[in-house]
C-alpha cells in the first residue's frame, strides 16, 4: 500500500468509532479514553460504540490491528530484503519516516505507550507479521558481522527508541525535524547499528 492509498472501506459509523478512537488512544492512552467521551467525538451514541465493538478492549485491538497493518504495509510492501544491509536500514528508516509523517495519530498510538495488556492474540498476530522480516534482516546482518557485537533485541530496540524518540521530540515542541536532521540521525543511528561501518547508501536513495 502507498502513502495515500485507501483504507478498507467500513460502514460510516463504524469508521467515524475508530477513528475517533484511535485519535484519543493516541492522545490519552488506553486508560484515559472514556467511552462516552469516544462516542461523542465519534458523533454517535455510547450504545452504537457497543454495537459494533461489544467492549473497549474489542475496540481498542481493532484500532491496533488497523494501525499495525497500515504500518506492516508502509515499512514491508515491496521491500527487497536482499538489499545490501547499508541500504536496506536506509529504506526501512524512510519508509518509518514516511509512515509517522503521513499517519501521526497511528504512529503515536502504536509506538508511544504500551499494548501489552490488553492485546489479543490477533494482533499479537499481525505485531509478528511486522517484526519477523525486521527481526530476520537484524539476525542476518548480525551473524554477518555487519552489525555492532549486541543481542538482536538491544539493536533493535535502540534504533526503534531513537526514532520515536525524534518524533516525540518534535511532537512536544523540543525540535523541528527537517530532512537534514533526519538524514543525519538515520547515519548516526546506522552508525550505532553497524558499529560504525561506512557502506555507502543507494544512489537511488530518496526521502
Amino acid at each position: 500500500m502507498s502513502i495515500g492509498a485507501t483504507k478498507p472501506l467500513l460502514p460510516a459509523k463504524q469508521d467515524a468509532i475508530l477513528q475517533a478512537a484511535l485519535r484519543l488512544f493516541a492522545e490519552r492512552g488506553y486508560h484515559g479514553t472514556a467511552m462516552p467521551e469516544l462516542a461523542s467525538l465519534a458523533g454517535v451514541g455510547t450504545g452504537t460504540v457497543y454495537r459494533y465493538f461489544n467492549s473497549k478492549e474489542v475496540l481498542v485491538n481493532a484500532v491496533f490491528q488497523r494501525s499495525k497493518c497500515l504500518l506492516r504495509d508502509q515499512l514491508l510492501a515491496d521491500l527487497d530484503l536482499q538489499l545490501p544491509p547499508r541500504q536496506l536500514f536506509n529504506t526501512l528508516w524512510q519508509s518509518l519516516t514516511r509512515f509517522a509523517r503521513h499517519y501521526p495519530y497511528e504512529f503515536r498510538f502504536l509506538e508511544l505507550q504500551d499494548h501489552v495488556p490488553y492485546l489479543d492474540s490477533t494482533s499479537r498476530n499481525v505485531e509478528l507479521e511486522v517484526l519477523a522480516p525486521i527481526w530476520a534482516y537484524c539476525v542476518n546482518a548480525r551473524r554477518n558481522g555487519q552489525t555492532r557485537d549486541m543481542p538482536v533485541e538491544a539493536l533493535m530496540a535502540m534504533i526503534w527508541g531513537a526514532f520515536v524518540g525524534l518524533i516525540k521530540a518534535e511532537y512536544t515542541g523540543h525540535i523541528r525535524l527537517d530532512d537534514s536532521i533526519l538524514d543525519a540521525a538515520e547515519q548516526a543511528c546506522w552508525a550505532s547499528f553497524s558499529g560504525g561501518a561506512s557502506a555507502p547508501r543507494s544512489d537511488d536513495d530518496t526521502r
